[in-house]
């Protein structure tokens, strides 16, 4: 069997990163909203890490991390094996090709019950520019391009953490809206934070004025926000543990001490009881 086709031109993802880290002022909120909400969540463990690893086409994000190595996030990922107690897969995620490939790497790269954090955009990010994108271009030349890298939605994406091989998964998500003046505004901000379609199937040619102006007339019916647009961004995060012999397990099915009858303080009816109430 051939292997899947890739999904992201890295070339370009290269080449748009570097471009945006050249700008007199790069647009890295969402990478300090993501770095803030690292630190809290590292605050919450009760772990001081030595060994930190943070992966990221940003590094000058990042390099809030004491003692941090900042490795690219390239395919193959440059960290030794069981070499840190801490992994931060840092707004890349959803750019790689092979997701549980990147978090697989990241794991056999923590020591036991070593902490891996991944954060990503999630499927709801640009949900107002994809559809207006979407319905403007399918007005004016009457077809549709891939203009929007596909997210991954946060069950998928919860599920690479136990097809990657770590203990205690978690995934949630935060949402942040940001409100422009106008969808170029948003446009320019996304060129700036590097995060243009580098798609491996894009047009190669940038989009039609027309189609551009018929999206910006569509944003601004369909998602203003008083005088201005607003634009979600859903930030997934992924953490898990690499696995380890002292860590909680769950009790063996059967193994309970307790009624949860008893538990509950509640009466407990046999499943064929006629008195037992019906539950659609």
């Amino acid at each position: 069997m051939q292997p899947p086709p890739d999904l992201t031109d890295r070339d370009a993802l290269v080449r748009f990163r570097a471009r945006a880290a050249r700008m007199a002022e790069p647009a890295l909120f969402l990478h300090e909203a993501a770095a803030a909400e690292v630190q809290e969540r590292l605050a919450l463990v009760n772990r001081s890490f030595t060994s930190p690893a943070v992966v990221t086409g940003f590094p000058e994000a990042w390099q809030w991390v004491p003692g941090a190595r900042l490795v690219a996030d390239t395919e193959v990922l440059d960290l030794e094996i069981q070499a840190h107690d801490l992994v931060i897969h840092a707004l890349a995620l959803h750019w790689a090709n092979d997701p549980v490939g990147q978090l697989v790497q990241a794991r056999r790269a923590l020591r036991p019950d070593g902490l891996m954090i991944a954060v990503l955009f999630g499927g709801q990010t640009l949900a107002e520019l994809r559809a207006v994108l979407a319905e403007a271009e399918v007005a004016v030349t009457g077809g549709l391009s891939p203009r929007i890298a596909p997210m991954a939605e946060i069950r998928d994406a919860g599920a690479l953490l136990q097809r990657a091989g770590f203990a205690l998964p978690v995934a949630d998500s935060v949402s942040q809206a940001v409100s422009y003046a106008t969808s170029l505004d948003l446009m320019r901000d996304l060129r700036a934070m590097g995060e243009v379609n580098a798609l491996a199937d894009r047009h190669r040619r940038p989009l039609r004025r027309d189609v551009i102006a018929a999206a910006d007339r569509l944003y601004q019916r369909e998602f203003a926000d008083g005088d201005r647009i607003r634009a979600t961004f859903e930030m997934i995060f992924l953490t898990g543990w690499a696995p380890s012999s002292d860590q909680p397990k769950p009790l063996r099915p059967g193994s309970a001490t307790t009624r949860l009858a008893d538990a509950l303080g509640t009466e407990e009816t046999p499943a064929d009881d006629p008195a037992r109430p019906n539950r659609v």
